[in-house]
């Protein structure tokens, strides 16, 4: 597989009662495809979501729609274009970020978690010094990441129910 340059192919999910923000890194080849955010069946995102606000597991985007709206909760990614290869958080390149700006004036987000270290940096990098919004970093819901078991992931995230 080869890198390519590419710019994110679909739009932020959120709306005026969003007060949480919870920002990806880059979407993956699965989530590119699917034009949604974490579309990877083994990315456990929509798993510890759905467990934390003990709601059923969606199945479609307009059910993962309605979990993250309902609970007032904003998806978006740190990154709007990169070189990368596949998937692969660490061969990101050349990065632009995403202004967040837009959301931030169009909602109530006062609280950002980003999913996994790359996420993060790239926030803290890019993005912190003109939101001045601190962000808490959790542990990516990848499957990469197979050192957290689906429990454990559900425990560090629970901080966003405990704070929204």
């Amino acid at each position: 597989m080869k890198a390519e340059r590419i710019t994110h192919p679909f739009p932020p999910l959120y709306d005026e009662n969003s007060e949480t923000l919870i920002l990806g890194s880059f979407p993956s080849v699965k989530s590119r495809e699917n034009m949604f955010f974490y579309g990877h069946m083994q990315n456990r995102f929509w798993k510890v979501i759905s467990k934390i606000y003990d709601e059923k597991l969606p199945d479609t985007i307009g059910e993962k729609k309605a979990l993250i709206l309902n609970h007032r909760l904003a998806l978006w990614d740190s990154i709007r274009s990169c070189t990368i290869v596949g998937s692969s958080d660490s061969s990101v390149r050349d990065v632009v970020p995403n202004d967040i700006s837009e959301i931030i004036s169009n909602s109530k987000i006062d609280r950002i978690f980003c999913n996994g270290a790359l996420s993060y940096k790239m926030y803290m990098k890019y993005i912190f010094p003109t939101t001045e919004i601190k962000a808490l970093k959790l542990p990516s819901t990848s499957p990469a990441n197979a050192a957290y078991s689906l429990e454990r992931l559900i425990g560090e995230w629970s901080v966003i129910k405990q704070t929204n």
